[in-house]
């Protein structure tokens, strides 16, 4: 079952910081030690044992991504120490809500959907909830959905994240938690192979004869596209073939890389690779509409291999990422996590492969550039 709550924390009633406690009773004024053992320890004593102040207190279990890790640590360590128990503290010390937060950047990306039925299948085959977030690619609202549902969770798996490494890492401390698709020193991650993926599809076009390659590029602040665009610069320049971009487009759809086109053909490339399928997808509609046939003028690749690969005409050639195995290896990564056993420091990477579609052709010699008539090459 998977359920999206992003209000979670306006619905959830807030937590008041308890008072000392009753006035005391007659006769036993003089014994207040005793009173404290009856009644357990307050929000109070904990503050006092950690050297904070209440509301510190208050706030480091309601809001625990607003605390200072080391003071948050400090806290919740005097407070396991005294046996101080609150409604937000169990989702942080010891509860087992059997719920895991799965941080999507756009759900209604199709690579995503693949990975999150991969989370899905995992965290229902060991007894898990999965409590889904859509986050549009906003780093802050990122942030903030995933403090919110760290009381209510064991642990958090990020697909794509936008936030900056040391939210991620401060997340990381807080909860166990594992990222797919982005590298964070020190945090537990799945990977896929960026660099051998764009090789292949770069080897691809050379043996095709092709001379030169537009990318477009994906989000600016995508980890993924920072390294697919380093491996095409090394390919490029080792096979010699020559190198445009167009880009960023930080809302990677179809319509962004159909409004890219212009862009693309003022370059008059012999190949086009995509930073994701969808992009792609939209460059073949883009040139279709401008009178360029793909792939008789112009080859195109993608990245990821989702399902509508197959749909488009012509039939999309892709990198082809394991995506749904990276969701299924990430949560059960997580679960390991949650029963204690200690990640490894360098990432999990998922292998790739090239699968061959209609998209892509020989290179042909044109004695003039389609729909233009400027000179081919």
């Amino acid at each position: 079952m998977v359920i999206s709550r992003p209000d979670l924390a306006e619905r959830a009633p807030r937590q008041r910081d308890r008072p000392e406690g009753p006035a005391p009773l007659p006769g036993l004024a003089a014994a207040p030690s005793e009173l404290r053992a009856k009644r357990g320890p307050s929000i109070y004593d904990v503050a006092k044992a950690a050297g904070v102040a209440p509301s510190t207190v208050s706030r480091a279990f309601s809001r625990p991504g607003r605390v200072n890790s080391r003071t948050a640590e400090r806290i919740f360590a005097a407070a396991r120490g005294m046996g101080y128990r609150s409604g937000v503290l169990h989702g942080l010390v010891g509860q087992c809500t059997r719920s895991l937060a799965v941080v999507a950047t756009d759900i209604t990306n199709p690579s995503y959907s693949e990975i999150i039925r991969g989370a899905h299948q995992a965290a229902g085959e060991s007894g898990y909830t999965i409590l889904l977030s859509h986050t549009r690619g906003n780093a802050q609202f990122e942030r903030a959905w995933t403090e919110r549902e760290l009381n209510a969770v064991e642990g958090v798996l990020l697909t794509g994240s936008s936030m900056s490494h040391n939210a991620i890492r401060m997340l990381a401390k807080q909860k166990p938690l594992v990222l797919l698709n982005r590298r964070v020193p020190e945090v537990p991650a799945v990977i896929t192979d960026n660099a051998r993926g764009m090789r292949r599809a770069v080897e691809h076009l050379a043996d095709l004869g092709h001379q030169t390659v537009t990318y477009v590029a994906g989000p600016e602040a995508s980890w993924a596209d920072g390294m697919r665009w380093v491996a095409l610069m090394e390919a490029c320049h080792e096979l010699e073939l020559r190198l445009h971009r167009v880009g960023p487009c930080n809302v990677p759809t179809v319509h962004a890389g159909f409004d890219s086109t212009v862009e693309v053909l003022a370059q008059r490339p012999t190949a086009v690779i995509a930073y994701n399928d969808v992009m792609a997808i939209g460059v073949i509609k883009g040139m279709r509409r401008a009178g360029v046939r793909v792939p008789d003028d112009v080859s195109v690749i993608g990245f990821d291999n989702v399902a509508l690969a197959e749909i488009v005409d012509p039939e999309l050639t892709a990198v082809a990422a394991p995506l749904r195995t990276m969701g299924i290896i990430g949560i059960n990564h997580l679960i390991t996590m949650i029963g204690g056993a200690t990640p490894s420091r360098d990432p999990i990477v998922l292998p790739v492969k090239l699968v061959v579609r209609g998209s892509t052709a020989r290179r042909r010699r044109r004695e003039t550039w389609p729909a233009s008539g400027a000179p081919g090459d």
